[in-house]
């Protein structure tokens, strides 16, 4: 005896769409240009030509108040028409000079990029805090070490005198405070967005850190050969750096660092802060001395990378849209057809509440109706019971035969009017 089947069958469904592999891939740090879905190749190059147009007018505009505040307040002005600060608050004007670099980043990234912002930063889309101040101790140590090397190095016959406690102690508070944001917005124009605008184009590391640590260099002047290959090197290290760890908390850390046992240096000695000297004009001894210690910070950060492993890569967002539906077992769809057989009373809706809708066959064609017009009358022919069993039978006033009730629908009274069915809703 063959025993039918509970219920119709349903032909299986679609299997999903394949993904798009524009973006789907997992992309590395420098590639987060092309993070967002209405990334075009466009993008970078009209956001590069932003950024440049939006430093030099913040570098105008900086200046330029900066002498309207000197003229107000009567300070000198030097042969070239600059105004003399001295030397505390003119370094801090070129450090604020640069340091509003980083909005106009932010900036660009989002509206150009249109993209967040804070994938510059990192592939988490912020600023690792704890993984910064983890960097910053171990470039601190480093710089330490290779601090006492240079201090024992032969220097030149031009004699070096010690500025005073008051003047240094003057100096640190403001260095302290504007020295990190002047570091941290030079690695946000190169090892972040000049670094990503190559990444858009380019899939290795190595060649899209590369022109962003040549312009780095030649950002810092012509001094010596030397001096020119430590800061290329300097941006090369950091670049890797940044992908390695996905985000630029690591160069960060050494710029910042770096730059505060320079300007403090020069703040201890008499006029140090007047030079105009910067690292591209190093003798070879420095370099060498320098190098050796990027190296042995890049060490030391890749071995804590190793230890615990930061996120590195962000996934791309899909355009491939959700797939469908995927039912309980038992149930072939997410509203289950009508198969159940009419029962005495109104008739009821088995999952609660009132039909939204007039109630349609599952397998096409009108819906049905009962001898009344309704629209939620049972299926014509023999009725199955979807649980199992046999059809239910006749209700107990069809057995009894009243004579009151012959004739209508199964369900209604003699006693129900027509005004008491009209307000009536079905449940």
């Amino acid at each position: 005896m063959t025993i039918p089947p509970a219920g119709p069958t349903y032909p299986p469904y679609p299997a999903p769409p394949a993904p798009d592999p524009r973006h789907s891939e997992t992309l590395a740090y420098h590639r987060l240009a092309r993070i967002s879905v209405r990334h075009r190749w466009w993008r970078p190059l009209v956001g590069t030509l932003f950024l440049l147009v939006g430093i030099m007018f913040t570098l105008f505009l900086v200046y330029g108040l900066a002498d309207v505040w000197g003229a107000v307040r009567d300070y000198p002005v030097d042969r070239d028409g600059m105004t003399e600060f001295g030397p505390v608050a003119g370094t801090a004007v070129d450090l604020v000079a640069i340091a509003v670099a980083i909005p106009v980043v932010l900036l660009a990234v989002r509206w150009i990029g249109d993209r967040p912002a804070g994938t510059v930063s990192s592939v988490t889309g912020r600023l690792r805090l704890r993984l910064l101040g983890t960097y910053m101790l171990a470039a601190l140590a480093v710089s330490v070490v290779t601090g006492a090397v240079m201090f024992l190095l032969p220097g030149d016959d031009e004699p070096v005198r010690w500025a005073g406690w008051g003047f240094f102690l003057s100096a640190m508070p403001v260095l302290l405070v504007l020295v990190p944001f002047q570091a941290a917005a030079e690695e946000y124009v190169f090892r972040g967005w000049l670094t990503q605008t190559a990444g858009a184009f380019l899939r290795r590391p190595w060649v899209a850190v590369v022109p962003q640590a040549v312009l780095f260099a030649a950002a810092h002047g012509w001094g010596t050969p030397w001096g020119f290959a430590d800061l290329v090197v300097f941006g090369v290290v950091a670049g890797l750096l940044s992908v390695r760890t996905g985000g630029l908390e690591a160069g960060i850390a050494l710029h910042t660092v770096n730059n505060l046992f320079a300007f403090g240096f020069s703040a201890a000695i008499v006029d140090g802060l007047k030079s105009d000297e910067t690292a591209a004009d190093s003798p070879w001894q420095v370099v060498l001395v320098d190098v050796s210690g990027m190296l042995l910070y890049a060490a030391v950060v890749l071995w804590l990378a190793r230890r615990r492993p930061p996120v590195r890569t962000a996934q791309a967002p899909s355009l491939v849209p959700p797939h469908p539906y995927v039912p309980y077992a038992g149930h072939p769809a997410p509203y289950p057809a009508y198969p159940h057989a009419p029962h005495a009373g109104p008739h009821q809706n088995p999952y609660g509440g009132p039909y939204p809708v007039p109630h349609q066959t599952p397998y096409g064609g009108p819906p049905h109706t009962s001898h009344t017009g309704g629209p939620h009358a049972p299926y014509p022919g023999p009725q199955q019971n979807p649980y199992g069993g046999p059809p239910p039978g006749p209700s107990a006033e069809d057995r009894e035969g009243r004579a009151d009730g012959a004739g209508l629908p199964p369900g209604t009274g003699p006693s129900a009017s027509a005004s008491d069915d009209a307000g009536r809703a079905p449940r």
